[in-house]
């Protein structure tokens, strides 16, 4: 029984013991845990309330040149991290969930050693699941180390919440790009020091699907990476709709997580199948019992990213 499979073995299993207020994550041999429940901030700035500026005729067909000319050029506002979603602020943070997304930061420089590796999906089955917390982190994770330049952007554009994590505005965003109302300097955001930018996912829409098959997405995912080393999207679960597995395409990677306790491994395995051939590293088993955090670990990428997707 491959690895991967074990960890939603695992997350099936764990369904009748999980203590209701522990937030933890195993990641690639090893596991982030926070030990408070994840919630939003109470205010965060609010998309229908910001004017989306015009965009600029001359920055239409803009190439970025560098990393110095597009932190001078893109906006500057100012954030507050919630120390709620984040095990790297707030006193001590999270000794231990830090220690566990360094882990998974370097199981993907591992595999990133061997193989192409710098536009990075992260999904799940369901909603609810973790997965925007594993990419904040993984994004906070990175940057931590020196000279590591990380954009990470909120795809989930039928529910976007990245940006209470960061206390970041949400907008203008990704679907005002997409639509061709502001351009690649308005939507991307340096709110912190360091190296990490952001950009939120933007006005609400009715046709998400439709806007990340443009053209635009493409463009914009080629360009950041020619900019950054690694570029991290959350995107929509995969069940309820197609968005990820379309977002996919475009990337080099998947890590797909899943909440123990609560996925239905045999949901978990159907949904993974859509990505047997979309390069799925591995899979992020999330809120893990306290107790196995030393002590069991799951784990799976390249050739047993097939086993995660047959069936038992």
């Amino acid at each position: 029984m491959s690895r991967i499979h074990e960890a939603l073995k695992k997350a099936a299993q764990d369904k009748a013991t999980q203590p209701p207020r522990v937030v933890t994550a195993d990641l690639v041999e090893g596991a982030a845990e926070i030990n408070r429940p994840i919630e939003p901030p109470e205010d965060v700035m609010r998309v229908e309330n910001m004017r989306l500026p015009g965009i600029d005729p001359r920055f239409k067909e803009t190439r970025f040149l560098n990393y110095e000319e597009l932190i001078k050029r893109c906006t500057h506002p100012q954030w507050t991290v919630d120390a709620r979603n984040s095990v790297f602020v707030g006193g001590d943070g999270d000794r231990i969930g830090a220690e566990r997304f360094r882990t998974l930061r370097s199981r993907l420089y591992q595999i990133a050693g061997t193989q192409q590796l710098k536009k990075l999906l992260i999904t799940s089955s369901i909603p609810a699941e973790g997965k925007t917390f594993v990419a904040a982190n993984l994004a906070q994770s990175i940057v931590r180390q020196p000279d590591r330049r990380v954009l990470l952007i909120d795809a989930d554009l039928r529910a976007s919440r990245l940006h209470q994590s960061l206390g970041a505005p949400a907008g203008p965003g990704l679907t005002d790009y997409l639509r061709g109302e502001v351009d690649e300097y308005a939507i991307i955001q340096s709110g912190l020091d360091g190296n990490l930018c952001f950009i939120p996912g933007g006005q609400p829409v009715s046709n998400p699907s439709e806007l990340l098959l443009r053209d635009k997405m493409k463009h914009l995912l080629d360009a950041m990476s020619d900019i950054f080393d690694w570029v991290i999207l959350d995107s929509p679960p995969a069940l309820p709709v197609h968005d990820a597995s379309m977002l996919a395409d475009l990337c080099d990677g998947v890590l797909f997580v899943v909440r123990a306790g609560s996925t239905d491994s045999e949901i978990a395995q159907r949904v993974s199948a859509e990505f047997r051939d979309k390069n799925l590293l591995g899979v992020v088993l999330n809120r893990v019992d306290s107790a196995d955090t030393y002590n069991n670990y799951y784990y799976g990428y390249g050739s047993e990213a097939e086993p995660m997707a047959a069936k038992k």
